[in-house]
Order: C-alpha cells, then sequence, then structure tokens
C-alpha cells in the first residue's frame, strides 16, 4: 500500500484545504470537489465518507507514488506547504485520563486498579479553543506557571459508532494522529469551590491541543501495541514510553464511548499517556521551550512555547 496520510494545509490566502501526503509530496484534495458521493472539501466531509473515501485515497496515492498524480491536485513538495491540524474541527475530543501504567505509577505511587472491576476514565476537550497545529505557538496563559505535556495518540473515528462491542470496535477507526494534551496542572484542584477537581481549568485553554501532523490510515499501523512514544523539550528526552502500557485498549475506549453516545467521524480519542510528564519531575514549560513528539509510524508534531 502507498505510504500516505490526510492532512489540512494552508492554501491560497492562507484558507485551509484537505490535502494527501504521498511520500514527500501534498496533493490538493479540495481541488476535487465531490466524485461518486465524497465531498473532498475538508478532511472531516472526507472522513463522513470514510468507506469510499479510503479505496479513493489509496488508488490517488498509488498513482501519486507512479508519478500520475492527476493535474488538478497540484502536487508541491511537502516542505513547501504551511500545515494546520489535520482536523478543522472535530465534534469532540475525548480524553483517557491517566490510561498507561507507568504514568499510573508516577502521578500516583500506586499499581494500576484491577481491571476487572474497574472502567476507563475520561474528560473532554474544546476543540475549536484547544486545537492548534504543527509550528503554532502554545501561550502560557497568566493563569498557570505549571503547563505541563503529555504525548498522546489519537484515535480518529471514521465510521458512526454506536453501542459496539470490543470485539468490533477497531473497525470503527479511520487514522491516527498526535495529541499534546497539555495541562495546567496549578489550576486542576479548586480550594474555594465544594468540589475540588477542576478538569476544565486543568485541560481546556487556548492552544491546549496541539495536534498533527496529519492522520496515518489505521491500516498503516502495524503492532500498534508496542509503538514508540517519544517528547523531547529543547534537547531534553523527557518522554520515552512505548504504547504497551496502555491499560485500557483503544477497543475498549471505544466501546466504553459508544455506550453513552454515537461516536461521529472525525470524533478523537486522545488514549492517554505514558510515563514521563513534568509534574513528579517539578518541570514545566516555560517561554521560548520547543515541545517535540514523534510517534512511531505516525509521524512528528513541533510546537514553540511562548508567554501568552
Amino acid at each position: 500500500m502507498a505510504d500516505y496520510a490526510l492532512l489540512t494545509f494552508a492554501g491560497e490566502g492562507g484558507r485551509p484545504r484537505a490535502g494527501l501526503r504521498v511520500g514527500d509530496q501534498v496533493l490538493d484534495l479540495t481541488s476535487l470537489g465531490t466524485i461518486d458521493e465524497v465531498d473532498y472539501s475538508t478532511t472531516l466531509s472526507i472522513l463522513n465518507d470514510w468507506e469510499l473515501a479510503e479505496a479513493a485515497l489509496e488508488g490517488l496515492a498509488a498513482k501519486a507514488e507512479a508519478g500520475n498524480a492527476p493535474a488538478a491536485t497540484a502536487p508541491r513538495p511537502l516542505d513547501g506547504v504551511t500545515l494546520f491540524a489535520p482536523l478543522l474541527y472535530p465534534n469532540a475530543i475525548f480524553c483517557a485520563a491517566a490510561n498507561y501504567t507507568d504514568h499510573m505509577k508516577e502521578m500516583s505511587g500506586r499499581e494500576p486498579p484491577d481491571k476487572a472491576i474497574t472502567r476507563p476514565y475520561f474528560f473532554m476537550k474544546s476543540p475549536r479553543h484547544c486545537i492548534i497545529g504543527p509550528e503554532t505557538p502554545v501561550h502560557i496563559l497568566p493563569i498557570t506557571k505549571q503547563l505541563d505535556w503529555e504525548a498522546e495518540i489519537g484515535a480518529v473515528i471514521g465510521t458512526p459508532a454506536r453501542n459496539v462491542s470490543e470485539e468490533d470496535a477497531m473497525n470503527y477507526v479511520a487514522g491516527y494522529t498526535i495529541v499534546n494534551d497539555l495541562s495546567q496542572r496549578d489550576v486542576g484542584q479548586r480550594k474555594d469551590w465544594n468540589f475540588g477537581a477542576d478538569w476544565l481549568g486543568q485541560k481546556n485553554f487556548e492552544t491546549g491541543a496541539p495536534m498533527g501532523p496529519w492522520i496515518v490510515p489505521a491500516k498503516s499501523i502495524g503492532d500498534f501495541y508496542n509503538l514508540a512514544i517519544k517528547l523531547w523539550v529543547n534537547d531534553s528526552l523527557e518522554q520515552d514510553t512505548n504504547t504497551k502500557f496502555m491499560f485500557f485498549n483503544v477497543a475498549e475506549q471505544i466501546a466504553y464511548l459508544s455506550e453513552r453516545f454515537t461516536l461521529h467521524p472525525g470524533d478523537v480519542i486522545a488514549t492517554g499517556t505514558g510515563a514521563g510528564v513534568g509534574r513528579p519531575k517539578g518541570k514545566f514549560l516555560k517561554p521560548g521551550d520547543e515541545i517535540t513528539i514523534e510517534i512511531e509510524g505516525i509521524g512528528r508534531l513541533h510546537n514553540p512555547v511562548i508567554a501568552g
């Protein structure tokens, strides 16, 4: 199968356009309009018809690899385009909390719970308020002095999912992207309110969810539960973990969420982070830092950090 990924790039006047990365070139999908019932105007519209679109994209990628991409797609070098987040904007970002065993231990000092008597734990991020793309600055807002990093794989839904079984759940995943689930650690608890935890304060804020650089089709990933996840702050390797530490797997997460409501194409499930976040080390982001995440089989996401 051709090496390809779905992305969003800046076209004329900086307007977002759906694109297809094939090797080191980008094809303009928006220019195709609607073909065989698939609307190629945005990545979200493509995901809405993923069953039809995936086969068409595979064929287009194969043509591009052979040097026969349609002229209308105006192939251009990858290093010559500006990338946005691949999804502008999904309906929801569901975030699995403390879902890697190595991260559980570093944050609580406790062993993982008995999986037979517990269920996945989620919070949500507001897509339009939080999502930014590659190279876009992360803002440290005045309300926090403890902005922390969390490298995660985002599973992107490609088919409406409601009450699906764990056995069938992976059939609803279109692909995977990288999410940095940034956290304002010092505003995660409220001493002025009867209910102490503040997930909104800790997790939802401007630039709080860098995402990208693209969506890699699920079938392109080999052994999903043996992928290296690495995050650097400047030149310091802070997270060096692996998907083998995931506690509730992706299928279990999808089955759990779909009990509650329909998951829609383009919804993103940030599946949890591994060990190496800043809080246990007393290290937090500061203006001038550079965050780089690399996840095996998916790609590289880089964002500078500035004062907000």
